[in-house]
Parts: C-alpha cells; sequence; structure tokens
C-alpha cells in the first residue's frame, strides 16, 4: 500500500477530501491532477508522420505480464542448432512467417507469427525481480542509491506506470483507465513487486484489480482498488461488481445529494454505476465456444476478460500470470516439465487466442498486445534442472496498435546469451509504447516535490513499428 509524503495533499483519501473546500480541491488538481505537462503537444501531434503514422494508434494496451521471467530459449528464441545444455531439451517449428521458428511449445503462436512482432535483442543488467521490474512496467530505472540487491516495497518515489499516467492525463469518465486481471505480483517472501502502484502521481491513481477465480460459467466479476483509502472504489464485503453497480443506481435515485460530491468521489462513483462498466466485466456474457478456445484456465479466462475490457474502451489492462501451486515462470528447478505441462501450453493457447479474437473483431489495429516480462533465463541449466534470472538478453512479442506485422527484431548469440545486434533496454520498448499511446516524448511529468520528470527517457524502436 503507499502511504503519501505529508508534504503531498493530493492524493489524500477521499474522505479527506470531500472535507476540503472547493478552492482546496482545485489546489490539489494543480498539484496531482495537471501532473502531467505536454509541451508541444499537438505539435507532437503534427511530427505524427515521424513515427510511420503510428503516434496514437494504440487505443488500449494489454500488458501479460508473465511473472518471474520467460525462457527466450524454450519460447521466441529457440536455439536448435546450438551446443547442450543451452539449447534445451526442446526443439523448434516453422511458423507462418518463412524463415522464422520459435519453440515447439508455442504451436499456437507459431500459426500467428504473421501477426506477431517479437524482439530478441532486449536486455539490461538487474538480475532481482525487484529491481528488474520497474523498468520492465515504467521504462524507467531505480536510481542508483537503489540499485542493489534485497527486498524494498514500492514507495511514492517510484516512477508511475503506463496505467497510473493515463488516468491521469486521460481519466475515465465512463469506463476505468487501468484495471489490472490477475493477483498482485510478490516475490516468495511476499514484497510486492514494483509497477504495479501509482508511485509519485499518488494513490488517486490506483488500478481497479480482479482477483478472482474466473473460471465459473455464471462468474460475475468483482472489482476493487489495492488501497483501502479509496472506499468508493472498493466493493464492500466483495461483493460482485454488477450487484455493486445495481446498488449504487438505486442509491442515485434517491441521493439528491450526491450533487455535493466532490470529483473524486463523483468520478469512482460514476465508474461504479457506469452501463459500460457493468457490461464491460460481465464475462459470463461469453459463449462457451469461446471461453473454451481461449483455454479453461485462469490466464485464459484473464485474457478473455482483458479483451471485453480493451473491447469497452480501457486504455491499460495489465494480465498477470503470476506464480501458482503448479509452478511459476521463475523456473529455478524442474524448468523443462514446467515449461511443458504448465507454462508455454496455458499461454499459448490465450496469446494466441487473444490475438485472433482482437483480429477477428477488427480491435487489434487499435489493442497493443505486449507479453511482457522483467528478464530471460540463463543459457546454463542449473543442478536442479532450471535456468536462473538472465537480463543479459531476452525475448518479447507484441501484436497489434501500430507495431509491424511478421517480423523478428535483434538477434542473440548461439546460445541465447547475449544480443549480436543492438541491445534495447526496456526504456526503448516503453518509449516505442508511449508513441503508440500518443504520450509526446518531451512530457514532462511533476513528482510530489514538484521536480520535473521526462516521460521517454529512451528510443522509440522504429524498425518495430508498421
Amino acid at each position: 500500500m503507499l502511504h503519501a509524503s505529508r508534504q503531498v495533499t493530493a492524493c489524500e483519501n477521499f474522505q479527506r477530501a470531500a472535507r476540503s473546500t472547493r478552492r482546496e480541491l482545485l489546489e490539489l488538481g494543480a498539484l496531482w491532477g495537471m501532473g502531467l505537462v505536454l509541451p508541444g503537444l499537438f505539435r507532437a501531434q503534427a511530427r505524427a508522420g515521424q513515427g510511420k503514422g503510428t503516434f496514437g494508434r494504440a487505443k488500449s494496451v494489454i500488458m501479460l505480464y508473465l511473472h518471474g521471467g520467460n525462457a527466450q530459449q524454450e519460447m521466441w528464441d529457440p536455439k536448435p542448432d546450438g551446443p547442450s545444455p543451452a539449447r534445451g531439451e526442446f526443439g523448434a517449428i516453422a511458423t507462418s512467417v518463412p524463415g522464422v521458428i520459435v519453440s515447439e511449445l508455442l504451436p499456437r503462436s507459431a500459426k500467428i507469427m504473421h501477426k506477431l512482432a517479437v524482439i530478441r535483442s532486449m536486455s539490461h543488467t538487474h538480475t532481482d525481480h525487484i529491481q528488474a521490474s520497474l523498468p520492465a512496467m515504467t521504462g524507467h530505472h531505480h536510481p542508483p542509491s537503489a540499485d542493489q540487491m534485497g527486498d524494498f516495497p514500492p514507495s511514492v518515489n517510484d516512477f508511475p506506470p503506463f496505467g497510473a499516467l493515463l488516468d491521469t492525463l486521460r481519466p475515465g469518465r465512463k469506463l476505468p483507465t487501468w484495471v489490472q486481471v490477475g493477483p498482485q505480483m510478490r516475490r516468495n517472501n511476499g514484497t510486492v513487486l514494483h509497477g504495479q502502484l501509482p508511485g509519485f502521481l499518488g494513490a488517486c491513481h490506483n488500478p481497479l484489480v480482479v482477483d478472482q477465480d474466473l473460471l465459473p460459467a455464471d462468474v460475475r466479476v468483482e472489482a476493487v482498488t489495492p488501497d483501502s483509502e479509496v472506499p468508493l472504489l472498493r466493493v464492500a464485503g466483495r461483493r460482485n461488481l454488477l450487484e455493486q453497480v445495481d446498488a449504487q443506481r438505486r442509491l442515485l435515485d434517491r441521493a439528491s445529494e450526491v450533487q455535493s460530491f466532490d470529483e473524486f468521489q463523483q468520478r469512482a462513483l460514476n465508474l461504479l454505476t457506469s452501463p459500460q462498466t457493468a457490461k464491460a466485466f460481465n464475462l459470463a456474457e461469453e459463449p462457451a465456444s469461446l471461453r473454451d478456445r481461449y483455454g479453461r484456465t485462469q490466464f485464459g479466462q484473464c485474457c478473455l476478460l482483458a479483451r471485453r475490457l480493451a473491447e469497452a474502451g480501457v486504455p491499460m489492462i495489465n494480465v498477470h500470470f503470476c506464480r501458482t501451486p503448479a509452478g511459476s515462470w521463475d523456473t529455478h528447478s524442474k524448468h523443462f516439465s514446467q515449461m511443458k505441462e504448465l507454462l508455454c501450453p496455458t499461454f499459448d493457447h490465450a496469446f494466441a487466442a487473444l490475438v485472433e479474437d482482437l483480429d477477428e473483431r477488427g480491435l487489434l489495429d487499435r489493442t497493443l498486445v505486449w507479453a511482457n516480462a522483467e528478464f530471460g533465463r540463463t543459457p546454463k541449466v542449473n543442478g536442479s534442472a532450471g535456468r536462473d534470472h538472465w537480463p543479459w538478453v531476452y525475448s518479447l512479442a507484441l501484436a497489434g496498435g501500430g507495431m509491424a506485422h511478421g517480423i523478428v527484431y535483434g538477434a542473440s548469440d548461439n546460445i541465447a546469451g547475449h544480443p549480436i545486434t543492438r541491445p534495447h533496454d526496456p526504456k526503448d520498448l516503453a518509449a516505442t509504447v508511449y508513441h503508440l499511446l500518443g504520450l509526446p516524448d518531451d512530457t514532462i511529468i511533476y513528482d510530489q516535490f514538484k521536480r520535473p520528470n521526462q516521460l521517454v527517457i529512451g528510443q522509440k524502436i522504429d524498425a518495430m513499428l508498421i
């Protein structure tokens, strides 16, 4: 949970905001609500041609986060001719793009390779989940003073992730701006990974969170916030969202005093009572055949819910593929069996279905799907038949939203250990995503101490754009 500095009053809880005067609220808005300064916004839009017409193409982003770090060798960058043990136990298969191969564990993804853009030269130096998660989720690294191994929780000094930035810049009135689907990502000891909370933009930009079993046929989705200081967005007693919507509508029919609610409360209430919100979260509307297509797994149904949210117009959806009792992407042991029996089949089924479903509905061109992770896995196999953390080169896959179709960008050596083409830090991929979202590269964000922060610190990867 984030606790804002006492020098910052903009994201105090709603109850305090409700006691504020209108003048105070305006002052709070000046600090937080106007925290994004967009110099030259219209100039940047006029320069959109420099990005091949892709500036602002993505209206929604679905980030599929493979918590723990997925192995490039067993997914997007197989090395069938590499030395043992780096090449692993599995072979490679052809894809729908001539000359491009992927792991045999991704047969469905192989068939849609012509819709994907894969980068095989991601690289940074953070070997710890805590250190690596912030740049993966925001494009910004921790300051050097914090660049050390060990646990430290998210703080109000963290750079905000995409969802919090969009919620500040383009707050939704009838739909939430930022939804996290899946449990909060944590280390084994419970430390929350960075990049899931709004950092210096404050708790009023927290996401709505869906963390429940989505497998039942008649599932009724619940949505809460991760911060108890936002009571109107918390579903009391974990009642499902649709019941909460009905209750709030009945309340509004009787409550003329709703007009006196402060702007934060009103916005929260609007989100909960919006028919668009109710429909977007109603996963039970989907036919059984489509739910089967995504896979009757928790991750598969999370991806289906993400498609519904993007279709409704939610700008940022994070889907967390976290550790389960059966295994996790952090495969320090039993790597090959986990990848074969659980991880890759679950991911492959849902990822391919999501991309195809969006494309069939005419939504892929405006929706960016991003299979993301904090790092890859070692070329060496350890004594527990596992692969350990490896940030020096790893691979990610993206589709839609202005990304090129059917390309592989960058390359690694014959053991998938180091890039042999230009390496790209997460800040470069973040710059590319910010561009697709229509956020100018000269955007300045002010933190709680009114210090300016450059939004884009990397260089967008033009070769990956259409």
